[in-house]
């Protein structure tokens, strides 16, 4: 039972430097340099009876063999340099976390932005913690050691912040090609001149234009007063209009130059991973006995690298250069139905088209769901698991998004077709809701005010779901166990509906049909151009307000409040002008009398709960239930009966 880059210097117990030549059957890592060695990480905190923690800390080349059929698909890598032996090389940062007695399953968390955010999910930790990953009370509960994961971490995004604790990948820039290119900006404050960085040097200086909108459904303007200058190639200082407000975007297009091989951060993600699980001699540090020590793999992301784990797929890089699977399961975490702007020419993998910002970059686009099927928007017939198909190395998955993601980042298209019909998922593919919950949260968030958003910011947190759902991934891989079946509303089941229908009218709900749209949206120069919509529909909501489909956690199936997956800005009035991300609250009547007098149609709490021991009743059946549908384990569903016992359990504190 569980309890509830810049490459920096690491203190180690045991740390050896050792640089490890592989030969020409492991092509794709050619270098494997073990740079630290901890065996008692985390302070020596042990994990049960897995014992106490080993660190590794290493970098890892990456050689693609140009004359491989599986790297075809990587953006302009036939333009890079290459090497002596004919390849285009990559170095990757990495680190290994594992303890002494590991379970044989190897996670792979891609990185988010540079950043580690598993352990701070799954182990209740905050941010910056879940990043270091050095003192005893970073692996906060410790699930996943104490389950005896092997946890993998290594660099794929070349432009991932340059700070401490942040994981990079160095790949190779292609010097001569040009190409237009496109920047947003939005500041928090309104002080100018202000300094912004381009993803990519300008080739063409006399080529940059610069236009401003207060908000990203107003027309693009070029005031009197708006101007910028060259500092140096990949540098503007812009004077801001003093009449904008902070959060205006700035918007640049420009003809950019020397553009990087964004792409083989998928082969690295790939390549690392077949390495660490294939290879049994002394070059991979997590290999025994000249065998290497795990025979599954899961991969894993969060958010942008949930994105680029279904880029991973749809790209049929689950299989390593020599045809191997890589990774057994596949589990994208709140990546709604987008990808990523990865494997592209002048590609910029960090950008989050949402409510208000970077809206019209390539990261929502056909195919949006795992079925191959036709879009006549487009005119294309495409699957994200077409690929793999053909060579028989689809993964199982599990996709886990949040309400938020029917709102902010077009969820529904995961379980319709592209003209808004039920579309049914395949047999190796579960969905799950987490109803009502925002994008994301930290273990210990409660219910909050911010001067952004109309309503509180909605604190429920999706942890307890995700370890669950972990478990039930191994024992599908391993034993052939069904998972839950796939918790997700759907037009079918009358659980996914249009806008107009989601809501009762509920006092003090600002409900306006505020959604992201989904549009096909054509890179053209010199500005992207919408040439089509696709149909978005939306969680059905109860009486209570909260999402009737999905995995309803105890705070949700046993309710004092609506906790909605979205939230307005302040004054919103546009169509998509949502706070980016998070949710909101409102809180149920206290009793039966405000409730009438309020002219509520949700139930009050006197009506569901007549005393606080049918309240913690109430919440200890639906925990149980959760418990049998194994989409809680026993601990967090104990938890979650103190929780309600102690009167936390609604977060609405503050």
């Amino acid at each position: 039972m569980f309890r509830s880059l810049r490459r920096v210097p690491l203190i180690a117990r045991v740390a050896t430097v050792a640089t490890l030549l592989l030969g020409p059957a492991r092509a794709e890592v050619t270098r494997f340099e073990v740079l630290s060695r901890d065996t008692s990480a985390l302070g020596g905190r042990g994990f049960g009876a897995r014992g106490a923690a080993e660190k590794i800390t290493a970098r890892a080349t990456v050689a693609l063999d140009l004359t491989n059929s599986r790297n075809a698909v990587i953006t302009d890598l036939d333009r890079a340099p290459r090497n002596a032996q004919g390849r285009v090389e990559a170095v990757t940062d990495v680190i290994i976390l594992r303890p002494a007695k590991p379970n044989g399953t190897l996670i792979f968390e891609v990185l988010n932005r540079g950043r580690k955010l598993l352990t701070g999910w799954v182990q209740d930790t905050e941010t910056a913690p879940a990043i270091r990953l050095e003192r005893p009370e970073d692996a906060g509960n410790g699930f996943l050691l104490e389950q005896g994961y092997t946890l993998v971490w290594a660099g794929w995004q070349a432009d991932a912040p340059n700070e401490p604790g942040y994981m990079r990948i160095s790949v190779p820039s292609l010097p001569g090609i040009t190409g237009p290119s496109r920047e947003e900006w939005s500041f928090a404050d309104a002080a100018t001149p202000t300094r912004a960085t381009l993803s990519y040097p300008v080739a063409d200086r006399a080529s940059a234009r610069l236009t401003v909108r207060a908000r990203t459904d107003d027309e693009r303007r070029t005031p009197a007063d708006l101007n910028f200058r060259w500092l140096d190639d990949s540098t503007i200082e812009i004077a801001r209009p003093p009449e904008l407000p902070a959060g205006a975007i700035y918007e640049l297009t420009y003809t950019a130059r020397d553009p990087k091989v964004m792409g083989m951060g998928l082969a690295a993600i790939r390549d690392v991973t077949a390495f660490l699980r294939r290879e049994g001699g002394a070059e991979n540090p997590i290999a025994r006995d000249g065998r290497p020590s795990v025979d599954r793999a899961i991969g894993l992301g969060i958010s942008q690298s949930g994105r680029v784990l279904r880029d991973l797929l749809y790209y049929g890089m689950n299989e390593d250069e020599a045809g191997r699977l890589v990774f057994e399961g596949a589990m994208p975490i709140i990546p709604g139905a987008r990808r990523s702007f990865t494997n592209a020419r002048f590609a910029q993998p960090g950008r989050n088209p949402g409510p208000q910002y970077d809206r019209l970059y390539p990261v929502l686009s056909f195919p949006f769901t795992y079925e191959v099927m036709d879009d006549p928007v487009s005119g294309r017939r495409d699957g994200i698991l077409l690929r793999c198909r053909l060579t028989n190395t689809c993964p199982l998955i599990m996709q886990m998004d949040s309400e938020f993601e029917f709102w902010g980042s077009q969820a529904s298209l995961l379980v319709t077709d592209t003209r808004g019909r039920h579309a049914d998922l395949p047999s190796n593919v579960r969905a799950y809701l987490v109803a009502s919950a925002p994008h994301g949260n930290v273990w210990n968030a409660v219910a909050r005010r911010t001067p952004a958003c109309a309503l509180p910011l909605n604190p429920v947190y999706q942890g307890p779901a995700l370890r669950a759902l972990i478990i039930a991934m191994e024992r599908w891989m391993r034993e052939g166990v069904e998972p839950p079946s796939s918790r997700y509303p759907m037009l079918s089941q009358g659980t996914l509906v249009g806008a107009e229908a989601v809501y009762s009218a509920i006092p003090g709900l600002p409900y306006r049909r505020q959604y992201v749209r989904a549009q096909f949206v054509e890179q053209a120069e010199p500005l992207p151009q919408v040439r089509g919509d696709y149909p978005i529909f939306l969680p059905r909501a109860g009486l209570d307000g909260n999402a009737i489909a999905g995995i309803r956690l105890p705070l949700i199936e046993v309710p004092r409040a609506t906790y909605a997956g979205w939230n307005p800005e302040v004054g919103a009035e546009g169509p998509q002008q949502l706070c980016t991300q998070v949710g909101g609250v409102v809180p149920l009547a206290e009793t039966r009398a405000a409730r009438e007098a309020a002219g509520d149609p949700r139930p009050s709490l006197q009506d569901l709960y007549p005393s606080p021991d049918a309240y913690l009743a109430a919440v200890r059946a639906a925990a149980e239930r959760m418990v049998a549908d194994r989409l809680m384990l026993p601990a967090d569903a104990e938890a979650a009966i103190v929780a309600a016992r102690e009167g936390r359990l609604s977060r609405l504190a503050n």
